[in-house]
């Protein structure tokens, strides 16, 4: 894909958060080259959501317009871990855990990614090699007042809690990856900033052009307050199974899915659309990203199948058999059982009673529940409804 360099600077700089500069990027778009394009991303943990991916967008997007996607896996720094954004010293990770880390992630990456037009470095491979006097002249480039700039580090000293000195090492390390691969263009979250600004220092000192700097937003969750996480519950996992993904995104809030159209497709949405059409849209297509269009095209029919046209007799639900049901169970303790084995989710008694039974969610063949002591007895076939994305079938 050739565009011309003004396109070309419109298309990538949608939905970022900064730019330093945009005049340096259409310098840079003009020179009529590939640009090397960097992410780089630490394998902390095995699995993505989609709050990762949209620094990963962006890369595909430079990658699509013919530049080359350069993805840095810090299996030496991911040993060290990211200060950004914390507030306390992360757990260090063993070079085995992060390498298998590395693996999947890579994996899910790919799946947003060229793998054939994308160059896969490892900063270990340099980060090795250096003897101790090379590190002592590294760190002889920056200054603890310009290390101590960053928020985090401050905010941490000032409510009296650790930085350990192995922590200053980060931003030096991501700015020296720059150099080592001679980045044209860095991609980062908005946490990352600092980071990237550490390596257009290094790269000026040591004569090559200084990348430019691009952060992104971090996306906000299901919930539309928090960022992504796992750990808020509000994340869509890259590999979660296509029904799921797609019903957990058809919760977005309608003035959420703008910005998800943004982020995670690149594309605008119409103001025209009718908003549940929208969500739809959405939701296949990003199934689609994921699983494959037929799988996108399934998710979509199961979900018309069990909430648009209110038929779950007929939609393909978890099932459960009737004889691991517990004992004498009444609706709590059915609906508490249901969601544990269909969906691994753990629910408390409060929160069965106050945000499922009483609302009148919890369903079984169309009819309401809302006793949560009331006795059930279900029969093969039966279908119980625990919530707008669950149901089950029994046999």
């Amino acid at each position: 894909m050739s565009l011309p360099a003004a396109e070309q600077l419109r298309l990538l700089t949608a939905g970022t958060a900064k730019v330093l500069s945009e005049k340096e990027l259409a310098d840079k778009l003009a020179l009529g080259r590939p640009l090397r394009v960097k992410l780089g991303v630490d394998p902390t943990a095995p699995d993505i959501h989609f709050g990762h991916t949209v620094a990963l967008e962006k890369l595909r997007q430079f990658q699509e317009l013919g530049h080359q996607a350069v993805l840095l896996i810090g299996d030496f720094t991911a040993t060290i871990g990211d200060p950004s954004g914390r507030s306390v010293t992360r757990p260090p990770l063993t070079r085995d855990e992060v390498l298998a880390n590395a693996e999947t992630y890579t994996t899910q990456a790919f799946k947003i990614l060229d793998p054939e037009k994308t160059e896969v470095v490892y900063n270990g491979d340099w980060f090795r090699k250096m003897t101790y006097e090379e590190v002592l002249k590294l760190n002889s480039r920056v200054t603890l007042q310009q290390m101590l700039q960053r928020e985090d580090f401050r905010n941490r000293l000032d409510s009296a809690q650790e930085v350990r000195l192995h922590e200053l090492q980060y931003p030096i390390m991501q700015g020296w990856d720059s150099v080592e691969i001679r980045a044209d263009v860095e991609i980062g979250g908005t946490d990352q900033l600092f980071n990237i600004l550490v390596g257009r220092d290094l790269q000026k000192e040591e004569g090559q052009p200084q990348q430019v700097v691009m952060v992104v937003p971090l996306l906000e969750g299901l919930d539309g307050v928090k960022k992504m996480s796992k750990s808020y519950g509000n994340y869509v996992g890259v590999n979660d199974p296509p029904q799921e993904m797609f019903g957990k995104l058809m919760s977005v809030s309608d003035t959420l899915m703008a910005r998800y159209y943004q982020l995670l497709l690149g594309e605008t949405l119409s103001p025209d659309v009718h908003p549940m059409e929208a969500k739809k849209a959405l939701a296949e297509k990003l199934t689609s990203r994921y699983h494959g269009a037929e799988a996108g095209t399934a998710a979509r029919a199961d979900w018309d199948t069990r909430f648009s046209k209110k038929d779950l007799a007929a939609a393909d639900l978890p099932e459960l058999s009737l004889a691991d049901l517990p004992a004498d169970a009444n609706v709590l303790t059915l609906s508490a059982h249901c969601f544990k084995i269909a969906f691994e989710v753990e629910k408390s008694n409060g929160e069965l009673r106050k945000q499922f039974i009483t609302t009148g969610s919890v369903q079984l063949n169309g009819e309401k529940l809302t006793d949560p002591s009331a006795a059930v007895s279900v029969q093969a076939g039966d279908v119980l409804k625990l919530s707008k994305k669950h149901a089950v079938r029994f046999i």
